[in-house]
């Protein structure tokens, strides 16, 4: 009989023979069912899902080697590769497109026993802070339907939100992983950039697109974490640094005293909900209580985050985004063209929806003569001292604390007639991606309104061992 606590409980059950990987693929494909209101999916790989499945099995019966992913049942956000499966980032201009290769993320999760049963909804092109902006419609919130789930990785996040997978991956550009698991009361990891490889992940803004984990619980993100991250020749942007044995680390967790720091300016503005400040200020007094040693830092560059962010995110975009012109795959205009330049308008207008549009002209706007010293350097500089400043800190504290979002998931259409006030709401997420540091979101806290939200844990680059330990620490205390 399957049942679902964590995957090191669920694996041992394979062992034993007390459950099997078809049984787990049943029970998770009757929930996907059950659940397809939200439309967290854009495809279920059913038939697909079962058959590996089986064949598990049957390599589990044989006595072979089993991966250390055996059986594990995983979800991929639509805009990473999965050879001969359809990926269209959400959007319409990759309609009918199959990837030709597989994301090395998810090579990685095949080569040890794992298995993917779909692939869920997202902002089109991962832009986006409520997963509204999609081809295939809207995800909704679970906690509240009547809510957005977060974005851009919002199907994802209502995918383990509702236990239709166990891990869920998603892509963090400026905080796609993290606000969603705020949203909707899970955990997302954003791990360092080039912590795992980029290759076969759709590209957003190059610089800034890393591969994120949802999961239940801390043990679970970092066994998939670890399997998944590490240096891959077809990426050069990713890092030479040796992966850490994430799960083992944990258990050697001590009653280490850690030093964090945390903005007065973030918790102190006025767009952030009293009470998510408040959560966060009890949670604070009792990590001091408890002999941490805590103290707030004075951070003046938190009202130049957004701005630089958005600058060069879709500068980035503009460039990455002019591939898509309908001649060799994808979207394709029926209306006669004089010209081709005329044809590439009339299939990039059809194609792509507004908010991709608008940061596309956008970046090429900032990109433009005239204007790329005023706005791009300029952003380049700011992303500079946040690193500088960033590294300071962390030469004195070991991790960062900060909200995820000013606000619990707040109701479907509010924001989507002011994209400023949609960019605004991205505030404390976009730094962690300016800085290429690690962070995670942690489902600690309830609102008075009954929805979830969650903590922020900013470590410095490349130490996800120190951000899992301390977040099993937290997770275990809640």
């Amino acid at each position: 009989m399957f049942s679902f606590s964590s995957i090191e409980q669920y694996q041992e059950q394979l062992k034993s023979g007390s459950s099997t990987c078809s049984e787990a693929i049943q029970f998770y494909l009757d929930r996907i069912q059950q659940t397809r209101h939200l439309n967290a999916y854009t495809q279920v790989f059913a038939e697909e899902a079962l058959e590996r499945a089986a064949f598990l099995d049957q390599k589990r019966a044989t006595g072979e080697p089993l991966g250390k992913l055996f059986g594990v049942v995983i979800a991929i956000k639509d805009v990473i590769a999965y050879k001969g499966h359809s990926l269209t980032a959400a959007s319409r201009i990759l309609e009918g497109f199959k990837s030709l290769y597989s994301a090395t993320a998810v090579e990685r999760i095949l080569q040890e026993d794992g298995i993917i049963i779909g692939a869920t909804n997202c902002d089109e092109f991962a832009m986006g802070s409520t997963n509204e902006n999609s081809v295939y419609g809207k995800v909704l919130n679970a906690a509240d339907e009547s809510r957005v789930p977060g974005g851009s990785s919002g199907g994802s996040a209502v995918a383990v939100q509702v236990h239709t997978c166990m891990i869920a991956l998603g892509s963090d550009t400026g905080g796609s992983v993290r606000q969603p698991a705020d949203f909707c009361g899970v955990v997302g990891l954003k791990p360092s950039y080039g912590r795992i490889s980029r290759y076969g992940l759709i590209a957003y803004a190059s610089s800034f697109d890393q591969i994120g984990l949802f999961g239940q619980t801390i043990p679970d993100v970092a066994k998939v974490l670890e399997v998944i991250s590490g240096k891959d020749e077809m990426d050069s942007t990713s890092s030479r640094l040796e992966v850490a044995p994430y799960t083992n680390s944990l258990k050697y967790e001590s009653d280490k005293k850690y030093r964090i720091a945390w903005f007065p300016e973030a918790l102190e503005q006025e767009s952030v909900d009293p009470e998510i400040s408040q959560a966060i200020r009890q949670l604070l007094e009792s990590l001091k209580e408890q002999g941490h040693q805590v103290e707030p830092v004075h951070f003046e560059y938190l009202d130049y985050i957004v701005p630089a962010y958005y600058v060069l995110t879709t500068a980035e975009a503009a460039s990455n985004l002019s591939r898509y012109d309908g001649v060799r795959y994808g979207y394709r205009s029926n209306q006669p063209a004089d010209d081709l330049t005329a044809f590439y308008k009339q299939t990039r207008s059809e194609g792509f929806g507004k908010e991709v549009k608008r940061r596309i002209m956008l970046g090429t706007f900032v990109l433009s003569a005239g204007y790329y010293d005023a706005y791009f350097t300029k952003a380049q500089q700011v992303r500079q001292a946040l690193k500088d400043k960033t590294n300071l800190i962390f030469k004195d504290f070991d991790f960062i604390l900060l909200p995820n979002s000013p606000s619990i998931a707040f109701p479907i259409g509010e924001k989507m007639e002011d994209p400023i006030a949609m960019y605004l709401a991205d505030i404390f997420t976009v730094y962690s991606n300016l800085t290429g540091t690690c962070s995670i979101s942690l489902p600690l806290f309830r609102h008075s309104s009954g929805m979830p939200f969650g903590l922020q844990v900013i470590a410095k680059a490349f130490d996800e061992v120190s951000l899992l330990r301390i977040s099993d620490r937290l997770m275990r205390s809640k």
